[in-house]
């Protein structure tokens, strides 16, 4: 085996970066609705998630092998390819988190890996089957199938609590939320710390230091659960805030709905290996449950903005991996140059994100609520209400009513 070199040490280093991104990036998924339903304070929530993803790290290498074993041909990758790749990957986590859209961390890692590769080894180095079969296909059928799945999960807790008390009901799912958050935090570390467990062991297999097909060593588990535990608990109060009140408004019952259908899927498919975007998962889990409830609102604006972020990571880190890789291609310099580039980029988007500065102090404020659209207004057209439920507001049936009810009274009592 070849010995550590400087290269090798430089990727193992920004790979705990991209960890380190993927973490404040990704802390919305589990505690966005714990935050905004007020079960959890938010300083606390992000803390438990950040325990509960270093103890998912250690759980499986499934994924792990599907990223540094299948997803591209490990011979002719070099370790410049890798630095590369990652470049592609942290920039985008941080273009994104500056406009608190929730996009896919996973998927800007693959995305750069991929154009990275391809700019140095051809198309041919890429596994077509693999990017299709663990990838693209897992990006569709994830958010679609929890959203389904959170939307008849809210409307069976509806139907079930609706002749329970009002407050002791709705005390049990915030109880219910904490644990539903944990098991996401729990699915989270399985699957996304894995991504970078991949990545250092390709690195690693590029650079001569461990033998092909080998799986993650032990100080790389620690490492990459370390990194994203870190990240997780400064949270990611933008995207937070996008998760948590920018994109609908949840109520306990919602909140538990979304986040145990969002576990279960993620915590399958890592169990298969497919590289999974916890992302699209809550995302999906989130709308899901905010139709579940008749008066719910899913605020489309934000939700495609959300999806247009969606379609662009893969080709967005893609485009940028390759560039990286074309320059690093000149030699020692152009890594150098590389290299120079992501810390100041990264910097710049930082004090540029002190403009307006979005923390657990204000991360509930919600912006002007959106008017519910055509998709809204006919799913609550259709939902029976949850007749009982001391939890929802009525709405009132008739304009004239409507008015009457905002309008002050202007009787005196003597």
């Amino acid at each position: 085996m070849e010995s550590f070199s400087l290269i090798l040490a430089i990727v193992v280093v920004t790979a705990l970066a991209f960890d380190f991104t993927n973490g404040f990036h990704d802390t919305a998924n589990a505690m966005a609705t714990t935050i905004s339903t007020g079960a959890m304070r938010p300083k606390v929530a992000v803390a438990m998630s950040a325990v509960l993803n270093l103890v998912g790290a250690f759980l499986s290498v499934e994924v792990a092998n599907t990223i540094s074993k299948g997803l591209v041909d490990e011979a002719g990758i070099r370790p410049e390819v890798i630095f590369a790749a990652l470049v592609g990957a942290i920039l985008w986590n941080l273009l994104t988190w500056l406009v608190g859209l929730p996009s896919s961390s996973s998927h800007a890692l693959m995305g750069g890996l991929i154009g990275a590769t391809i700019a140095s080894a051809g198309v041919g180095a890429v596994h077509g089957d693999v990017l299709v079969t663990k990838v693209l296909i897992p990006a569709i059928a994830a958010p679609v199938v929890a959203g389904i799945a959170a939307l008849l999960a809210t409307r069976l807790t509806y139907s079930l609590g609706k002749k329970a008390d009002g407050k002791a009901s709705e005390k049990g799912y915030r109880a219910g939320q904490i644990a539903s958050a944990g098991l996401v935090s729990l699915a989270h570390g399985t699957n996304d710390a894995q991504k970078t467990m991949g990545v250092i062991t390709l690195a690693l297999v590029a650079g001569g230091a461990v033998a092909p097909d080998s799986d993650p060593p032990m100080w790389v588990i620690l490492s990459a659960g370390l990194a994203i535990a870190l990240g997780t608990y400064l949270g990611g109060w933008r995207i937070i805030r996008t998760m948590g009140k920018g994109l609908t408004d949840l109520q306990p019952q919602q909140g538990f709905a979304a986040q145990t259908s969002a576990a279960t899927v993620i915590l399958a498919s890592s169990h298969i290996g497919f590289s999974l975007s916890t992302t699209h998962s809550v995302s999906g889990s989130v709308m899901g449950a905010g139709l579940g409830r008749r008066g719910g609102v899913v605020r489309w604006s934000t939700a495609t903005r959300m999806f247009v972020a969606w379609g662009l990571t893969l080709p967005a880190a893609a485009l940028v991996g390759a560039l990286a890789e074309y320059v690093t291609g000149f030699g020692s310099w152009g890594t150098a140059v590389v290299a120079v580039f992501l810390v100041a980029s990264s910097a710049a988007i930082w004090k540029i994100s002190r403009r307006e500065v979005v923390d657990h102090t204000n991360v509930n404020d919600a912006d002007e609520a959106e008017p519910a659209g055509v998709v809204t207004t006919a799913m609550a057209a259709v939902t029976p209400p949850p007749a009982g439920t001391a939890t929802e507001d009525p709405v009132p049936s008739f304009p004239a009513q409507a008015a009457a009810e905002r309008t002050p009274s202007t009787t005196t009592t003597v």
